[in-house]
């Protein structure tokens, strides 16, 4: 068995105090004078939002057989030498959208009569577009270099085409982009996905006659620039608003763990997602657009939503919350519990916020999404009233 590749060191600093040879009273003044300072010190260390650096080590090998603890990232999640933002008092913004799929996007008829299909009296505000979907599929014509070179681009429809309709229509047009669910890229360049430590294999998630696939990892610069890339160019092509899904790891069994990077099975995994998450921030909001994480319930009653553990880590402040009914419907199972839902739509949505309301106290910018394709769209509104109940105004549905 190989050897484990090692982290990399944090080194934190100390400051030495200096004492003089002073009358008692000078030192007295001097004394309480360092002391408040200290303490003062102390008190900006401790609340400071942590930095976090993108460094390519020299020599970093790119080939194959690298594996994934070797990280273009250094992540310190103790020093923390830059004081927080200023927390914005004002209440959250409203969000209301309708979601569309990818085959709305077909072509620019098909978007069109999308669009005559919404709901009259919802007051949607923005049109949600599946740009980038969970596997890495992509549905507009992408010039980014890994989107085209790992067959991913399926559509021959231009942003600026979805951007006119939608906007001709009154609506503001926001973006779905499939984050690290993505077994285009690691398939022609495996350094984009996990590997086995000892041998530097590729992981897939499953055995292959059963469908097992590479994932993105966010330890990877390649996979974590390509996302980056792609938002950039979305962005920049006027969408109003980025929705970044699949900011996840992997369900990873205690047997995967152990052929992989040591990393994956610590506690400070999230901020190789938080990392990520910031990046992609400062793309989008570079180009005039402003971001959010949609995360998926199911993954937040499991504690599968890592990114959101520690919101001082992380610059991305509006969450989405996407309720699909037809997966809870089977139920949810977690390591001690399995979760039944029930009745209609709205009981089940009422089930689950109850479940998870708690986990998003930090998060006062949420909207709840609500989706299913065995129910129909009157169902999926009438569950949204229920989220007014639990305090949310914002929403999605579709």
């Amino acid at each position: 068995m190989g050897k484990r590749t090692q982290g990399r060191k944090i080194y934190k600093t100390k400051e030495k105090n200096y004492y003089g040879k002073t009358p008692m009273g000078k030192a007295l003044s001097v004394a309480l004078t360092v002391l408040l300072i200290g303490g003062i010190g102390f008190i900006g260390y401790s609340v400071a939002e942590p930095i976090v650096n993108y460094t390519k080590k020299k020599g970093d090998d790119t080939s194959a057989s690298t594996t994934a603890a070797a990280t273009d990232y250094i992540i310190s999640t103790e020093d923390a030498s830059v004081p927080p933002a200023e927390t914005d008092l004002r209440e959250p913004a409203v969000y209301k959208a309708a979601a569309f799929r990818v085959g709305d996007l077909i072509s620019t008829d098909s978007l069109k009569a999308a669009l005559n299909r919404i709901p009259s009296g919802q007051n949607f505000e923005y049109i949600e577009i599946p740009l980038k979907i969970s596997g890495g599929n992509i549905y507009y014509t992408s010039s980014v270099m890994y989107a085209v070179n790992s067959g991913a681009v399926q559509n021959t429809i231009s942003l600026s085409e979805v951007v006119n309709i939608i906007e001709s229509a009154g609506y503001k047009p926001a973006a779905l982009i499939s984050a690290f669910n993505d077994s285009r890229v690691p398939s022609i360049d495996p350094t984009a996905g996990y590997v086995t430590y000892a041998t530097g294999e590729q992981w897939i998630d499953n055995d292959l006659d059963a469908g097992g696939k590479p994932w993105m990892t966010p330890y990877s610069s390649t996979a974590v620039n390509y996302i980056g890339d792609i938002v950039t160019e979305v962005s920049s092509a006027g969408f109003d608003r980025i929705i970044c899904t699949d900011m996840v790891f992997p369900n990873f069994r205690r047997s995967d763990l152990e052929l992989l990077s040591e990393e994956l099975s610590s506690k400070k995994r999230f901020q190789a997602l938080t990392s990520a998450a910031n990046l992609f921030y400062d793309r989008a909001v570079a180009n005039g657009a402003s971001m959010s994480i949609e995360i998926s319930a199911s993954d937040l009653l499991r504690d599968n939503a890592d990114i959101i553990n520690e919101p001082l880590y992380l610059n991305v402040k509006s969450l989405i919350v996407k309720i699909d009914i037809d997966e809870i419907s089977g139920g949810v199972a977690t390591d001690t519990t399995v979760y039944d839902f029930n009745g209609t739509a709205a009981d089940k949505t009422a089930k689950m916020l109850e479940l998870i309301k708690n986990k998003l106290s930090a998060y006062p910018d949420t909207a709840i999404r609500l989706s299913g394709t065995s129910i129909g769209t009157d169902e999926l509104l009438k569950a949204k009233e229920v989220i007014k109940d639990y305090g949310f105004k914002s929403y999605v549905i579709g």
